[in-house]
């Protein structure tokens, strides 16, 4: 297949592009480079199947020559982050939906016989029930998570109205190597393995004991290889790695001093996906365990060597918009 991945320089996107030229696909690769970086791929670079472009989805004249012929699409481009979309909900809405709008017509206009859109499970919100099925309620806590289910309703749409081959895949807490190590205060882990290099205590919120289901990125990308494979049209999946580990097991794992800062509203104590849909339908269930990818993340620590450094006062002053305008009245 000629494969297309929007994001393809960056965290996720890299590692999907690896996937694909090892199972013999032949690969295209386009970023802004705004969040992923050039040298995410730079090995990858004189393979004969991968093509790098540079390109915005807002901007279609960059979207024409990677769409041509493609057969199987990718749509991981996209804007994260909690803060950064409190402060700029326009720019969000304009990357993460018209820009997925933008795919989509691409998409739809050379045939392609597969789209996967990278969902989030940010969508749910605060969930009413653990593990989170795929039917429980939206409710989106922040302008990113709103964003990314509003990309997602533009994918299954255009599956039912133009009977486009479309699935979305919603990750929980994906991590890994060449996960970000700049820009906004955000991932748990690119925190705390700067704050290891460092050696400063790990800024833990709360009292350490909400759990996330940390999936680990080769994980995700199975998933996303899965979906491509499949005959299943407009479905939304769960993609988690089957259990969930609390922040305090994963300071235990790295080894450390703990600093306490307080709680932030609008995140749930836990995340925890019910994978069961897409182990039936796409056979697929996670590989790597959290002590293994933990163990992996310590191998290529330096990766974050100029990572930021955060501390209890610049976690304060990065989180102030958050604490504004998501507490409670």
């Amino acid at each position: 297949m000629i494969a297309l991945v929007t994001g393809g320089a960056g965290f996720i996107g890299s590692h999907l592009c690896e996937m694909l030229l090892e199972q013999g696909h032949t690969v295209r690769a386009l970023d802004n480079f705004s969040t992923g970086r050039r040298a995410n791929v730079a090995h990858l670079i004189n393979h004969p199947k991968f093509t790098l472009y540079e390109g915005d989805i807002r901007d279609p004249e960059t979207l024409v020559t990677p769409f041509q012929g493609v057969e199987w699409v990718f749509h991981l481009a996209g804007l994260a982050d909690i803060v950064p979309s409190v402060e700029n909900p326009t720019t969000y809405f304009e990357v993460n939906v018209h820009g997925t709008l933008n795919v989509l017509e691409f998409a739809r206009r050379n045939q392609a016989k597969r789209l996967v859109y990278a969902a989030s499970s940010s969508s749910y919100g605060i969930p009413e029930l653990y593990p989170t099925p795929e039917e429980s309620p939206i409710q989106p806590q922040y302008p990113y998570a709103l964003t990314k289910y509003m990309g997602e309703e533009l994918v299954l749409h255009w599956a039912n109205v133009y009977k486009m081959p479309n699935l979305s895949l919603r990750m929980f807490n994906v991590y890994g190597p060449r996960s970000r190590t700049t820009g906004a205060y955000g991932a748990v882990f690119g925190v705390f393995l700067a704050q290891r290099l460092n050696n400063k205590p790990y800024t833990v919120v709360g009292d350490g004991q909400q759990s996330r289901d940390f999936t680990y990125v080769t994980d995700v990308c199975a998933a996303f290889y899965a979906a491509a494979q499949s005959t299943w049209v407009g479905e939304a999946f769960n993609v988690g790695s089957g259990g969930h580990q609390t922040i305090n097991r994963l300071v235990e794992l790295l080894g450390g001093e703990i600093t306490y800062i307080p709680k932030r509203p609008g995140e749930p104590d836990c995340t925890f996906a019910d994978t069961r849909k897409i182990h039936a339908k796409l056979n697929w269930q996670a590989q790597v365990s959290f002590e293994q990818g933990v163990a992996n993340m310590l191998a290529c620590i330096d990766d974050w060597r100029d990572a930021p450094v955060w501390e209890p006062a610049s976690i304060a002053t990065a989180t102030a918009s958050w604490f504004k305008h998501l507490g409670t009245p």
